[in-house]
């Protein structure tokens, strides 16, 4: 069974995953000062409920995935070291000054908005993909 899992970005640069399912009776989440330090977290919360629930006799699912999902100003603040506003602004097409105002949580893109920018992120990840070196 495949989760998804939120990532988002609070203050202080302080980042939270948590799962967005309501289907156990159990929930897990996971904190840290980056995308990595919070999956590494939220992973050790998983273990520690999975013994928890054989310590009481309690079924923990199996063949348990999670799929890690960002809130736009998470994704942005992440990879901001790898990719500039400017060349996001050229792929998505959104303003590199709004795309800073998410970062800061100034704004928050409305669901077109994200629509947009997931898509045009696909499209920009599946060109490079294709990409071939001679």
């Amino acid at each position: 069974m495949k989760v998804d899992v939120i990532i988002e970005k609070g203050e202080n640069e302080f980042y939270s995953a948590y799962m967005d399912y309501d289907g156990f009776d159990f929930g897990l989440s996971g904190n840290g000062y980056s995308v990595e330090e919070t999956i590494k977290d939220f992973l050790v919360a998983r273990d520690e409920i999975k013994e928890c629930c054989e310590n009481m006799g309690r079924l923990f699912p199996e063949n348990l995935e999670f799929n890690f999902k960002y809130d736009v100003p998470s994704f942005l603040a992440y990879y901001s070291d790898k990719l500039s506003l400017a060349g996001l602004q050229r792929i998505t097409g959104v303003n590199q000054g709004q795309l800073s105002h998410y970062i800061t949580g100034k704004s928050k893109p409305g669901p077109k908005t994200t629509e947009r920018i997931e898509k045009k992120l696909h499209a920009f990840a599946e060109e490079i993909r294709q990409l071939h070196f001679v």
